[in-house]
């Protein structure tokens, strides 16, 4: 179940990592059962949601969202300005009111419906009738329906640089996007993405790399593109910088980072201060008697791509003696006659065991999130944050990417990235690379940030996107 807003007095639940964009149906169908309820008795259907769930995610099927900018290239879908007006019917009437307005009134098809709210048609529903898109505009509505609304009184620059001052209790959502200005790369962007450069390993999705069930089969799959997202130096961004500088100057609540890179810690930003909500390379354990050690003793093996073996595991195994080891047994399950011993030798009579492998204490797709990013997320810092900003990621693993959903909606939110994202509304857009976004809202709020990556005479060109009153592009003037 996917960490989404809680009604009140209820807690979101913990969950492992997710891709957003890559839900399992069955999954996704349990966590939106209510919502399937309710739309699936206005649409009038005899089927329970059982049927549902086991027709939509036979074959390991998936729902799979789309941003706006792809509707145009989708036979039949709604246009943005289509799209962008049943969503404001839906938050306008409700649920209940929309189904009947358009399904019930056969206004529009399920079909046609699902794709307003960035549902990409999946293939195995070609041809189907148009109740089989029920469910999954059942997700889609819901989904809609729970997206928090935008702060109309919050657009320009100066309100973003006027919301930075005043503001006393700053949680910083965090992604691969804030240490790609030192070579480290992203996962998704198109060429330089780390998943783009994956399809050596024959894998059937690229992040299957971090699939904690294909690590467990085969830790060389990991272990084969690790030294890619190492961290090498102890050096930081100016983005890094600005999170420590809103630390420095007590306005800091909590830096929630989805980077494994530790990063944070080399600006200093203190442990206290920061969520490492996937983890880190900063320590690692063994998945076969749970030793941990400091992340940097397997650095080495990492960086000739190696699998890290357990030293604890090691010494242990070189103190068995034959008569600790267990025998093997025959294809028939029974240990080997005495005729069998006979003839074979002492290696092919015993097991001999292996060291575990140590895995470094990043969370992979399928692990649950550390206790304290629910706890620390739901029981403190959601009724005291003020602002939130979000830079550098876009929001595609749960649960953390729901985070800006579970927070008080009357809480302004920035959004500081290259592109910006739709399936979340924030109040002000900041389009373009982190480290010179940071570095002019600090200008103009008359804070120093020092960095050796921020020219002394940069100077920033900010334009309006059309069509978008609350949407920024940042872009170094002569760049």
């Amino acid at each position: 179940m996917d960490l989404v807003p809680a009604p009140s007095g209820e807690n979101p639940v913990k969950t492992p990592m997710v891709e957003v964009e890559a839900v399992d149906v069955a999954e996704q169908l349990n966590a939106e059962a209510v919502a399937l309820e309710e739309v699936a008795s206005e649409f009038g259907s005899d089927s329970d949601d059982s049927d549902g769930d086991d027709a939509l995610s036979e074959d390991g099927e998936i729902i799979q969202f789309m941003r706006d900018d792809q509707l145009q290239d989708v036979p039949g879908a709604c246009t943005l300005e289509e799209a962008m007006a049943y969503r404001k019917r839906l938050h306008d009437i409700g649920k209940a009111a929309f189904v009947e307005e358009t399904l019930v009134r056969e206004t529009v098809t399920a079909k046609k419906l699902c794709t307003a709210f960035g549902i990409k048609l999946p293939e195995f529903l070609d041809g189907a009738p148009d109740e089989a898109y029920h469910p999954l505009l059942a997700i889609a509505i819901s989904r809609e329906f729970s997206r928090r609304p935008k702060l109309s009184q919050y657009n320009t620059i100066d309100d973003a640089v006027k919301l930075l001052q005043e503001a006393k209790n700053i949680i910083v959502l965090t992604g691969a996007g804030i240490s790609t200005s030192l070579g480290i790369p992203d996962f998704r962007s198109k060429d330089t993405g780390l998943y783009s450069k994956l399809a050596h390993l024959g894998l059937s999705d690229p992040q299957e790399v971090f699939d904690i069930h294909i690590f467990r089969e085969d830790p060389r799959i990991f272990f084969s593109i690790a030294k890619d997202i190492l961290p090498t130096e102890k050096k930081y961004s100016p983005t890094h910088g600005f999170i420590k500088l809103l630390q420095d100057k007590g306005k800091l609540l909590t830096n929630y980072t989805q980077n494994i890179d530790n990063i944070e810690a080399n600006a200093g930003v203190r442990a206290e201060k920061m969520v490492q909500c996937h983890g880190s390379f900063a320590t690692a354990t063994c998945v076969k008697c749970n030793f941990k050690v400091p992340g940097d003793a397997i650095f080495d093996d990492i960086r000739e791509g190696k699998v890290p073996e357990c030293s604890a595991c090691v010494e242990s195994i070189a103190t068995l003696k034959p008569q600790g080891l267990k025998r093997k047994r025959s294809s028939t399950g029974n240990q080997k006659d005495r005729k069998e011993f006979e003839d074979s030798s002492d290696e092919d009579d015993y097991e001999i065991p292996t060291p575990g492998v140590m895995k470094p204490d990043i969370t992979f797709f399928g692990e649950d999130l550390p206790d304290e990013f629910g706890q620390r997320l739901v029981h403190h810092d959601r009724e005291l944050a003020d602002l939130v900003i979000v830079i550098g990621t876009s929001l595609k693993v749960a649960p953390v990417a729901e985070v800006p959903g579970i927070l008080p909606r009357n809480v302004p939110q920035i959004y500081i990235s290259r592109t910006p994202v739709s399936h979340t509304d924030f109040d002000i857009d900041l389009l373009g690379d982190s480290d010179v976004v940071v570095s002019e809202l600090c200008r103009r709020a008359g804070w120093n940030l020092e960095h050796h990556m921020i020219p002394a005479d940069e100077k920033v060109d900010i334009t309006p996107v059309e069509g978008y009153e609350s949407r920024h592009v940042f872009k170094v003037v002569g760049a």
